[in-house]
């Protein structure tokens, strides 16, 4: 049906009105999500993992976290920004938002890492080498015996940004942070110093960072696995070994320990966590008589994502039924 000559124009009745643009920056960004928290508590649960950045940009706490990201980066030195050459390979860059839980499943903090795009690297251009080791599960457990027979402390210690820590020797350029671009500087690019996740180097140039430093303070590397540092002088013994940026560390004298605790926090930006608790999705548990160790979150993960959490549980899941034997030829080949 026609509309009345009467009746405005639809447009004349929407309530929006356009503002000027702005660059994205830092500031604006900021007085944007605070002045729309109300808002974005309805498009984004606080406890779900956006997708985007266009997603994140509209909760305040994913915007804190991504703040807090770009601040470690700039204070760590992990780029410069040099004019684009055509000749340049340059390697795309994204936002991945994590949920940072407790054992018991709460909240603990939202994270926002900034992680390069490295499957566009070329071998011999911006990478060579990319192998490093990791520590094996039997390393861990053999360690973990060791200690409780000695009745002796696991500390547990997380470094912030480990891979921040990896210096390159490669010429790696990457895009500019999507939400952080430099307005005055805006077709420049960032050429990295430091290492950043996802770059296909990036684990080698951290484990290469750490390895060297608990080499110079006395630390060797456990031929069997080398992600296992050992440090003896002939009295005392240490363990020390790192899965990523989860070290844990154990030995015979406290003292010292809290010793070489201070010595890594002086060298990273560490955050010590205390007994172990949690590691490698493994929960350790202090008893009367030692450890208790269980998988109890990723037991329960695994059910949630089969649909499985309201199953009945039983001691043999397989059919309550008697097996029958039929009659029948035993086989020509018993193996």
């Amino acid at each position: 049906m026609p509309s009345s000559p009467a009746s405005p124009p639809l447009l004349s009745r929407h309530p929006m009105v356009l503002r000027s643009w702005q660059p994205k920056t830092t500031v604006n960004m900021v007085s944007s999500a605070a002045a729309n928290t109300a808002a974005t508590q309805v498009l984004l649960s606080p406890s779900s993992k956006p997708v985007a950045f266009s997603d994140a940009d509209k909760y305040v706490a994913w915007h804190d976290a991504m703040c807090d990201e770009i601040k470690a980066l700039r204070y760590n030195h992990t780029w410069s920004l040099v004019s684009f050459h055509p000749s340049m390979n340059v390697v795309g860059s994204r936002w991945v938002y994590r949920i940072k839980r407790r054992v018991d499943g709460s909240i603990d903090h939202y994270k926002a890492r900034l992680v390069a795009r490295g499957f566009t690297q070329q071998e011999g251009i911006d990478y060579s080498e990319t192998f490093s080791p990791v520590i094996k599960q039997v390393t861990v457990i053999l360690v973990f015996s060791i200690a409780v027979s000695y009745n002796w402390k696991i500390h547990q210690l997380d470094i912030h940004n480990a891979f921040l820590n990896g210096v390159l020797t490669e010429e790696v350029y990457m895009k500019q942070p999507p939400g952080f671009v430099d307005p005055t500087l805006s077709s420049h690019v960032c050429r990295l110093h430091k290492s950043l996740y996802d770059l296909k180097q990036a684990l080698r140039t951290w484990y290469t960072r750490l390895s060297d430093f608990l080499l110079s303070i006395g630390f060797f590397a456990s031929k069997v696995d080398t992600s296992l540092f050992i440090l003896s002088d002939g009295t005392n013994i240490f363990y020390l070994f790192v899965y990523v940026d989860n070290i844990l560390l154990t030995g015979s004298n406290s003292v010292m320990l809290h010793h070489l605790v201070q010595l890594l926090s002086s060298e990273f930006k560490l955050h010590d966590l205390g007994d172990v608790h949690y590691f490698l999705g493994i929960e350790v548990q202090s008893t009367g008589i030692g450890l208790m160790l269980r998988q109890r979150k990723y037991i329960l993960d695994i059910l949630t994502r089969a649909g499985m959490t309201s199953c009945k549980p039983v001691d043999t899941p397989v059919s309550p039924f008697k097996l029958a034997i039929q009659p029948d030829h035993p086989f020509s080949d018993h193996t």
